[in-house]
C-alpha cells in the first residue's frame, strides 16, 4: 500500500511539473508583456544593427549615432544616395515612424521604440551635436554633418 501511494504521489508530481513546464513555455513565446525595446523589435520583424555598421549604397556618405535611453551608443556610417537623411534612413530601415502635416515623427529607431505618450519618451535628432531646428524628413545630407538620434 505504501509503495502504490509514493508512485501516486510520485506521478502526480511528474504531471504537474510537466503541465507548468507546457504552460510557461507556451506563454513565454507570445511577446505579451514587452513594453518596447529591443525585445520589442525582434517581435516586430525589425533589424537591430550592431556598432560600427556600415549600411546602404551611394555616393552620400555620413555618420549617425544612436543613443538609447541607457546613454549606450552605436554608431553607423549610412551611405546613399536619397537627398535628406529621413529618406536615407527610412530607405535601409533604421528609423520608422509616424507622417503627419509636420513630418515624420520618429518612433523607433534602430528597432527600439520610444512612446511619448505611455513612457513619457522621444527620439531627438541632433545636427552635428546640436538639437535640430528641422525634422529628419527635411534635413539635407551634407558632407561633414554628423547626425545623431538620443532617446530623451
Amino acid at each position: 500500500m505504501k509503495v502504490n501511494w509514493n508512485k501516486k504521489w510520485g506521478l502526480f508530481i511528474l504531471y504537474t511539473v510537466l503541465i507548468m513546464s507546457i504552460a510557461m513555455t507556451a506563454t513565454g513565446c507570445n511577446g505579451m508583456g514587452k513594453a518596447g525595446g529591443e525585445d520589442a523589435a525582434a517581435d516586430e520583424g525589425q533589424t537591430v544593427w550592431e556598432d560600427g555598421s556600415v549600411l546602404g549604397e551611394g555616393s552620400k556618405q555620413f555618420a549617425l549615432t544612436v543613443t538609447d535611453q541607457e546613454g549606450v551608443e552605436t554608431k553607423f556610417e549610412i551611405h546613399t544616395d536619397q537627398e535628406t537623411v529621413g529618406e536615407a534612413l527610412v530607405e535601409i530601415g533604421l528609423i520608422s515612424g509616424d507622417e503627419s502635416e509636420y513630418g515624420l515623427y520618429v518612433k523607433t529607431v534602430n528597432g527600439v521604440t520610444a512612446d511619448y505618450d505611455k513612457d513619457g519618451v522621444y527620439w531627438a535628432f541632433y545636427i552635428n551635436g546640436e538639437y535640430a531646428t528641422a525634422g529628419v524628413d527635411a534635413t539635407a545630407i551634407e558632407e561633414g554633418n554628423s547626425y545623431s538620434f538620443k532617446m530623451e
